[in-house]
């Protein structure tokens, strides 16, 4: 489970990119580097991690599921996600 001061930093981070997309990708377009320089650190997209929606964890995550590793496999043996079986794991 991951800290909640954790999740609380990656909702803030997640709203400063919606915040400055536009005003960055405008600055990107105008090749105003220095602008982009004065721009929060957090605003930038690449600083956004990606977490489990289920427990938070941020390390095995499967972006197409939107779960960590193991959420996925506890999932998959409990028959919730569909297409998917299990092999030999």
């Amino acid at each position: 489970m991951a800290k909640e001061s954790m999740k609380a930093r990656e909702v803030k981070r997640r709203n400063l990119v919606e915040r400055y997309a536009e005003k960055r990708a405008a600055l990107k377009a105008a090749g105003d580097y220095e602008g982009l320089q004065k721009l929060p650190r957090n605003s930038s997209k690449v600083r956004m991690h990606n977490r489990c929606n289920m427990s938070g964890r941020p390390k095995g995550y499967m972006r197409q599921f939107g779960v960590s590793r193991i959420n996925f496999r506890e999932m998959a043996l409990k028959g919730l996600i569909p297409g998917v079986r299990k092999a030999s794991w």
